[in-house]
Order: structure tokens, then sequence, then C-alpha cells
């Protein structure tokens, strides 16, 4: 049985895989546990094995191509039009098999494990921001119930909420000020939480001399340029700078038939965190062009009074990502705008 293509189904324990032939002929089905996937996998011969884009795919990426196959990964999305009938594991199996081995289809690069180490701490760090926003709207929310308004932004409830906590002469009862003390507790907690993931990724990016390349671009700071190289990883895998902006939804998405092109906002595909980490970027960028007189300013200040800031910011975005993908697949220097 020459196996030359084959299919897995990623599961937690249970794993389905599918065989096929040069001439697409099957010749295996089976259904392994976990610990059986690696001896089985040794005992093959060197395929193609393709899977999907899911959790515990870059291990197994890993793991599988260490022993000589060639590993492909594809989006979820692009397998599921080559499910028959019924969606079962056998099904996804064969699915699977079928799609890999199509010429046309798009792969996704397996991620090292340096890659996956900077992402779990972008990944940590953005649900401590995002936990410590619920904390601080539930902080002002319930002082708003005693009376008593805070300004917005995190800085004044830092300040403010030990001085109303020290304030005898306010309305806060005795039972409230010991649960606003939990709250700022948990509140100076989750800071120093924040802080020291942002002084790992600021030691990670000082190391690497291609992160300081690509944050030479303005509106690309140490925690974007860190975050683009753990997901990005080999630039070489798009054609250009335009397809890498579209991987990451910063195109216009299209609704266009007989002959006519329509173009909407942008398709917001790709990792939600990175694409907003270069808008955000590209934001302050554009608040401090017009007291600039290089070209891009000049560009960016035009652009801003024609269409508008959300526009020229996503618009910026959209270069930087152009720009950035020259510096990681050509190995360039930036050159700012004379």
């Amino acid at each position: 049985m020459n196996i030359t293509t084959v299919g897995i189904d990623l599961a937690k324990n249970v794993f389905h895989v599918h065989g096929v032939t040069a001439n697409g002929n099957v010749v295996l089905q089976k259904r392994l546990s976990r610990q059986r996937v690696l001896e089985w996998a040794i005992k093959l011969p060197p395929c193609r094995i393709g899977m999907e884009a899911c959790s515990g795919a870059n291990y197994w990426a890993r793991v599988l191509g260490a022993h000589g196959h060639d590993v492909r990964m594809m989006s979820p999305q692009f397998v599921k039009p080559y499910v028959k009938s019924n969606k079962n594991d056998r099904n996804d199996a064969e699915a699977t098999c079928e799609a890999v081995s199509r010429p046309s289809m798009r792969f996704v690069r397996p991620k090292s494990v340096e890659q996956q180490d900077i992402q779990s701490l972008h990944r940590i760090r953005s649900r401590l921001v995002g936990q410590r926003t619920a904390l601080v709207n539930q902080i002002r929310g319930l002082l708003n119930e005693y009376g008593i308004v805070l300004p917005q932004g995190i800085r004044h409830v830092r300040s403010c909420l030990p001085e109303l906590l020290e304030d005898a002469e306010n309305t806060l009862t005795m039972l409230a000020r010991e649960s606003f003390a939990g709250l700022y507790e948990e509140l100076r907690c989750t800071d120093e939480r924040i802080a020291d993931l942002e002084r790992k990724i600021q030691c990670l990016f000082r190391h690497s001399e291609l992160c300081q390349r690509i944050a030479r671009v303005e509106g690309i700071g140490p925690i974007t340029a860190t975050a683009l190289v753990a997901t990005v990883g080999d630039a070489g895998a798009f054609h250009n700078g335009r397809e890498m902006a579209a991987w990451l939804g910063l195109v216009p998405r299209q609704n266009s038939t007989g002959g006519r092109s329509r173009l909407l906002g942008i398709s917001k595909r790709g990792d939600r965190y990175l694409r907003t980490l270069l808008i955000h970027g590209a934001r302050a960028a554009v608040r401090v062009a017009d007291r600039k007189t290089d070209a891009r300013s000049i560009w960016i200040t035009a652009l801003k009074a024609r269409r508008g800031n959300n526009v020229a910011s996503v618009a910026v975005a959209n270069k930087n990502v152009r720009i950035i993908w020259a510096l990681m697949a050509r190995g360039e220097d930036y050159r700012s705008a004379a």
C-alpha cells in the first residue's frame, strides 16, 4: 500500500485518519487514540499529511514533520466545502485529505515553539487588559450608585479611589468601603501582572533584531512588533504585501457580480488582536501627521481631510503591513519618507 496523502481529523483523545494513493484510491481509514498517533506516524512512509489549523495543530505539525512527513495545515473554512453528506470525524478526515491535495489550496505555516511562547504572553496580556477594563467599569458603576461620579479613564480610578476610601465624610458605608478596598487591591494586582508581562515582551523585543527593524515604522511599537513576528513568522508565505494585508483583514470586502464591482468596509478577517494593535498604532501616526512635513505625513494629512480619521487610520495600517512585509520577506531596513 503506497500511501501518498493522508488527512487527519484532530481531536482531544480520538483521531481519525484517511489515506489515499497517488491515483486517489482509498487504502486507509483508521481510528487512533492519542497515544498511538505518533507510533503510527513513525511506521508510515514519508507522505503529505493534511490537518485543520485548530487547537494542537502546531504541536502535531512539528512532531509529524520531524519524522519526514510533509505536513500542511489549512484553515477550517477551506476544508468545510469538501465534507460529504453529514459531518462526522471520518468524513472530516476524508475532506481534509481531499482538500490538502488541491493545487490551489492555501496553507497555514506551522508556528515554532518560540513563536508560541511570544504569542502566549500576548494572549495572557490581552485577557488581563480586558479584565482590567471590566473591573474599572464595575468600580465606576458601583460608585455611581452611591452618588460618586469619577471621570472616565483608568488613571482617575487609580488616583481617586484611595482618597475616597480614606474620606470619612462621603456616602460610603463601612461594608462598601471594604468592598471597594478589595476591588482596588484586585486592580493593583492586575496592573502588576500586566506590567510584568510587558517587561518580558520588552526584553524579547530588545533581543530581536527583526522586531527592532519593524519598530522603526511609524505607528509600530515593541508590542505590535513582537506580536507580528509571533503571528506571521515567515513573511515569505505571502506573495506580496497586499496579500498579507488581506490576510489581516485590512482590505475592503467585495460583493461583485455581473461585471459590477462593489467594495464594502474592511473584511476584518484574520487575527483580531493583531489588527487592533496595527490600527491603534496607525491612529497615533495619524494624530501627529499634521505636525510633520515629510511625504508620508502630507499623504496622511490629505487623506484624513478627505476621508476622515477612521479611514485614514485603516489606510495607514494597511500601508504599514505592506512595508513590514518587505522588511520581513526581503530583509531590508526601513527607509523613512524624505
